[in-house]
Parts: C-alpha cells; structure tokens; sequence
C-alpha cells in the first residue's frame, strides 16, 4: 500500500493576511499578495530583515556582526487554497543560519471531510522556478521546523552557504478545512560567520559483485530524509538482514539523503540514489538520479510537465516509474499515463487489492504492446517500506545483471530482466525452451507456429502454493506446490497459442485453499502474491 500520508489536494486560494513580529516593520496590506502566473500558487508580500543596517533593533541580539532577529507571519487561506503559498524572505548578507518553524490550526470537521493539512520547503536565491537550482529541502508534512546553515542542516534540506538574496519559503496546503487554515510561520536569521563547509558522502556506483548474476533489491525505500523514521543507517542494515545486494534511496521531493549513504554502502552493498516525487496528481520514482540532483514535483497531470521531467531522468541514465498506481489515499492514484514511464510498480509492500489492480492493468498494457508491435513496460515491485514493523524487502526485485553497479542494475529492469520476490526464502526460476532454443525472464523466444515451447518455473520457498501461468489468453495453466514448497511445473503450448507468459507464485488462502481462481466473491480471488515474474514472448517465426 502507499506509505505516503498525504490528503487532500487543494485548488485556488484567497489572499492570506499577513502581520510582522512586535518590533519590526509592519507589511503593507495592500501589497499583500500576488498571484503566481499559474493560479494554482500564490506569492505573499515580501518579508524584510532590518540586522544589516546599523543601530536597528532585533529580537534577541545585538545589533552588531552576530546575533539573531525573528519575523512572524500569519495569515489565514480558505478552503479552495492555492496548491503551493509562497513566502519571499529577503536575507541579507551576513547570515549564518536560516531556522522556519511553522504551524496551522485543525480545527474538528464533520466525519469524512478533509482536516488541514500542509507542507512545507525553502528554496534559496536562486528563485523558485519550476526546475530551476534554487531547491534547498522539502519536508513536507513531516516536520515543524528546520535549519540550513553551511556545515549542516536538518534532513530534508540541504546544508550550504545562505546567501543574500530573497528566498522562497513555500507552504504546500494540500488539505484545506470547511472552516479555512490560520497558519503562523516564524523565521529567523542567526548573523556570524559561516561553519565549515558540508562535504558530501556520495556512494560509489559499485559493489563487490559476481559479475554477470542474480542480484535482489529494493528500490523504494524512505529514510529521516522525508517521512520515514529509520535513518540510513538503520535502512543500510535493514537491506544486508533482508539479503539484498542493492537498495535505492527514494526520499520524497529531497535528495539530501545522497551526501550521507556513502559511508553506508560497501562491497556487500550497492546504494543507488534516486527519489520519489510525489506530485498532486500521483508519485513516481526517479531510479538512479545522479548523485545530489533533485527533481521538481510541483505540478499536477493538466500542467503537462511530467514529461518534461521524465526526459530530465532519463537522459541522466536513470528510469522513470510510477509508484503505487492504484493507492488510495489523496494525490497518490497514477494520473498521467505511461508513455513516459519505463517501468510500473504493480507490487508495493504487503499484498493488497491495490496490487491486485495494479498487476491488472499492466497485464492489459502488457498484451497491447503486443498487440501493436511497440514497447512493452516492465513490472517492479518494491516495500515502500518506511518505518517498523514494514518489512525492508517485502517485496524487492530480483534483477539479472552484468554486475553490481549502478548502470547495469537499472539496465536490467529496464530491459524487464526481472522478476519480484516476496523474500529471499523465496526462489524461481522461469524459462521457455524449443525449436533447439531458450528464452528467459524479459527474453523473446521465436519459433515456427507449430513448434511445441516448454514454459518451466522451478520454485523454492512457497509451501503449499499456487502457480499460474498468464498469456495474452488470460490464465492458461494452474498447479499447486507440495507442502516443502520445492517444484517444477511445466506446461506446453505454441507460439500460435501464446504471444506470451508470464508466472505467478501464490501463499494459499487464509482458510488454506489455493483461492476462488476466475470467478468472483468477496475475497481476493487468490492467495497473497509470493513471487510474480515479467514476461517472455514467445514469437511467430516470420511474424
């Protein structure tokens, strides 16, 4: 299921009113707001600092090279707000430290109305353009504060100089009460002299590998960076317990995880850096982001921007995949197609009727590529795994490489030699074979129509399971596993029959049966999923 917390979105909202702290300049009311080109955000009136001229008064400092001085806004948004609220903060030269604490009313709302909700992120002097350099951290709902100073800042954000210059303090109202959002932000500036400067830990897009192998891992994983609780550190240890050869850090909206996995990573274990962007209209995953880049997520599907993005990853070698397609929650279900996708994620953390659905719909993506001759988009399935109890490696992906570097991981799933493993216990292998040839995972296996193909899956691990063999004809063959778990099962056809197979390995029902199967009840038709591979097509010679 989707671990993110995010509610409701939101759409235009009314001007905010804004007041400064007791003791420094009042803002004019009339200047109080600007409409964003897009009308989906809004600017509020700038805010000013006083320190840098001399003999001005501060809050709590002095009024010579060091000291602090504190702003305070408040305002209020209506239901309807803007998606994003942006706040221009002018920072004047001197400063050490930048420090935001934030906070809105929640006021009771009728059993299923949406509550207040907001996010919150900075970006620096470099402005907020979409895209733009000037991102300096996102910790959406997470936090209620944070700091960026040179030598370190709160996860989410990255550490660095601050410049002068104005700076963009950025609300993400995504969930506005019936009654309206009062919300109150407070910055304040530290004045000295800079700390030592951050120097980034990236990891190396190499491990100790077995060259061209099997390699098992995760590739949607949160850490303090955004939402999850586990620190790298912990998630690194998690990924060596679960028997994973890789991970990929995905920190919503964030890469400021990249500069610390360095010291987490070793022989044993690649760490790929990447993110997962979650936008108003669904999330996906940016695999294998240059180290330190950052993708922008402030846009829904109607801005047509998506694509502008994916290009962004690809072209940096990485792969584009939307997350959780099917997941419930409020800004999360996949809006914007998949042609700019190259892969899927149809199974995310433990089994549920949101995977089900998902599986669904790319076996249908998977027959029309067939059907048309085009593309096909591989399936992946990842543990989205935040916190305990979730399981790091429920599900991860079992990818057939060249070796255990970045480059040739992700050429692995792009290429769908893949398949998805519920846990290491858990074993397959999967292969068509005849006319004197054989086909694996992701492979294509061509013959005359005639010519009898063997589809064989050895399975370890599944006591008491369900295989099912699924083509462009639905589900062609089933079998059950003995109760250690160990079997063959093998079934013949042609490529007259099949345009492809694809395998699924099913835990029984919780009464113990092998499940309802093709017919309809209150139920899910079939056990939990406990390994599911991409397909191999099987072509007609000449065709």
């Amino acid at each position: 299921m989707c671990r993110d917390d995010r509610c409701e979105h939101s759409l235009p909202a009314t001007p905010p009113a804004t007041a400064a702290e007791p003791g420094t300049e009042g803002v004019d009311r009339r200047r109080l707001l600007m409409a964003a080109a897009t009308g989906v955000a809004l600017t509020l009136a700038p805010v000013s600092f006083t320190h840098q001229r001399a003999g001005a008064a501060v809050t709590g400092a002095t009024p010579a090279g060091d000291g602090q001085e504190t702003q305070v806004v408040t305002g209020h948004l209506e239901t309807g707000a803007a998606d994003f609220v942006y706040l221009p903060v002018r920072v004047p030269a001197g400063v050490q430290k930048i420090a935001v604490e934030y906070s809105y009313d929640r006021p009771a709302v009728p059993a299923g109305t949406p509550g207040n909700s907001c996010d919150i992120g900075i970006f620096d002097e470099r402005g907020s353009k979409l895209g733009g350099k000037g991102f300096r951290g996102w910790s959406g709902g997470f936090r209620t504060s944070f700091e960026i100073a040179d030598g370190e800042a709160t996860p989410g954000y990255l550490p660095g100089p601050v410049r002068p210059g104005t700076w963009h303090v950025v609300l993400g109202p995504y969930q506005v009460a019936p009654q309206g959002m009062d919300y109150t932000v407070r910055i304040t500036l530290t004045y000295g002299r800079p700390g030592p400067a951050f120097t980034p830990d990236f990891p190396p897009e190499r491990a100790q590998g077995r060259g061209r192998a099997w390699y098992r891992g995760d590739g949607h994983l949160h850490t303090v960076h955004s939402d999850g609780r586990r620190t790298p550190a912990e998630v690194a240890a998690g990924a060596r317990a679960a028997g994973l050869d890789f991970i990929v850090s995905t920190d919503h909206n964030t890469s400021s995880s990249h500069g610390v996995w360095g010291r987490y990573a070793g022989d044993d274990l690649l760490i790929v850096t990447g993110e997962e962007v979650t936008t108003r209209n669904g999330h996906w995953l940016a695999l294998g982001l240059p180290a330190g880049e950052w993708i922008d997520w402030r846009y829904r599907s109607r801005d047509d921007a998506f694509g502008r993005f994916a290009r962004k990853v690809r072209r940096a070698g990485g792969l584009v995949v939307p997350a959780h397609p099917y997941c419930p929650y409020v800004a999360c279900q996949w809006k914007f197609g998949y042609d700019d996708a190259d892969l899927v994620e149809v199974w995310n953390g433990p089994w549920t009727y949101d995977d089900e659905s998902a599986v669904d719909t790319w076996d249908a993506m998977v027959g029309e590529a067939v059907r048309k001759g085009g593309r096909w988009i591989p399936a992946m399935g990842n543990s989205d795994a935040h916190s305990e109890p979730q399981v790091i490696g429920l599900p991860h992906n079992v990818v057939y490489a060249d070796d255990l570097t970045t480059g040739a991981v992700l050429s692995g799933l792009r290429a769908g030699r893949s398949w998805i493993a519920e846990s290491r216990a858990v074993q397959v292998d999967f292969a068509a074979s005849g006319g004197g040839r054989r086909a694996g995972i992701g492979g294509t296996l061509t013959a005359p129509a005639d010519t009898p193909i063997d589809v064989r899956l050895d399975v370890q691990g599944v006591p008491g399971g369900t295989v099912r063999f699924i083509t462009d004809e639905g589900q062609l063959h089933q079998e059950s596993l003995p109760a250690s778990g160990s079997g063959s099962v093998v079934w013949r056809t042609t490529t007259s029959l099949a345009a492809y197979v694809r395998a699924e390995v099913r835990h029984p029902m919780a009464d113990g049966s092998p499940g309802k199967g093709n017919t309809m009840g209150p139920a899910l038709m079939w056990g939990p999923m406990a390994a599911l591979t991409n397909p191999i097509f099987l072509r007609r010679s000449g065709s």
